[in-house]
């Protein structure tokens, strides 16, 4: 059941597996449940199959709707294999048994109901809540404060495309701001980094800035490309024709765009589920473990796709 939940929010999900009383299969869980496609990657997910997948039909299904399906399928099949890996690995403290005993069904009294609620939101917000309150701050303070460039940035907007409309310029002083921010020195950084797997430091940023909720990626890209708006298909017409600047070769070329959409499928890019993990296992160890081994597995797969395509 929670990894069934675990295809819209991972969050709840992972919460829900303190009902599982072997405490090794309650682990498992926990670990792999973050592998299924939740609802926060459909953002990312339509802008890049639909640059890849063209918009016609393959019988009764749509081609971008079946490029979706398999994705979900893959996050599935993946669970299940780490699932089972970890069940050979990991040591059981004892032998459980299903044993399952049809209760007699009652509606929830009222007063029951909204105390049982506010416990386990006061929960989440006072445990995991402070992570992410922390983390997303971090970024926020990253992402708007720079050197000189980022201080200046609006002036040299101003000076050098004196031939574009003020919308545009607006547009384009937020995207320099963003390059010359301390989240977009780390962009830079890291770019050696990801390059193996077709990214730029522009996609680094948008990883990095994911790392609080995996739709940002979507919002982070607009705002990189000065395009102005949150519309998928808006974006997508913008990044068929971005280039990378090391290599000139198109920003988003098939094989790149299988790697991002490998690396979301397997990455940890979500605040909330690292914090969670944390809640219900109360260990540091099996929390890094969880973000380590995903990241691993993302950066593998999507190294592997980009190198064999190109």
């Amino acid at each position: 059941m929670p990894i069934i939940s675990g295809l819209a929010c991972a969050v709840p999900a992972i919460m829900s597996a303190r009902t599982i009383e072997n405490k090794k299969e309650r682990l498992i869980t926990v670990l792999v449940t973050p592998l299924l496609t939740c609802s926060a990657r459909i953002p990312v997910y339509v802008v890049l199959i639909a640059l890849i997948v063209p918009d016609e039909m393959i019988g009764i299904f749509n081609a971008r709707g079946l490029a979706l399906m398999s994705l979900y399928l893959l996050g599935v099949l993946v669970a299940f294999i780490a699932a089972f890996v970890f069940h050979r690995v990991l040591k059981n403290e004892y032998k459980s048994y299903l044993i399952m005993e049809m209760p007699e069904y009652l509606l929830p009294g009222f007063k029951n109901t909204l105390i049982s609620v506010w416990t386990s939101v006061k929960a989440f917000l006072v445990n995991a809540g402070k992570i992410i309150i922390a983390t997303s701050i971090i970024l926020f303070v990253l992402a708007t404060n720079g050197l000189d460039k980022f201080n200046n940035a609006e002036k040299f907007v101003e000076v050098n495309y004196t031939e574009k409309t003020a919308d545009e310029r607006a547009q384009l002083t937020e995207a320099v701001k963003l390059e010359n921010s301390f989240l977009g020195m780390v962009g830079h950084a890291i770019e050696p980094a990801i390059r193996p797997l077709g990214y730029d430091w522009k996609i680094g940023i948008a990883i990095i800035a994911s790392l609080s909720a995996r739709e940002v990626f979507v919002g982070t890209i607009s705002t990189i490309y000065s395009i102005g708006s949150e519309d998928e298909m808006k974006i997508v017409e913008r990044l068929r024709t971005e280039r990378n600047h090391l290599t000139g070769n198109l920003s988003f070329s098939t094989a790149t765009i299988i790697s991002l959409l490998l690396f979301y499928a397997f990455s940890l890019q979500c605040l909330s589920t690292i914090a969670v993990t944390y809640k219900e296992t109360m260990s540091l160890k099996w929390t890094l473990f969880q973000f380590i081994y995903m990241t691993a597995l993302a950066y593998i797969s999507a190294l592997i796709a980009y190198q064999i395509l190109t």
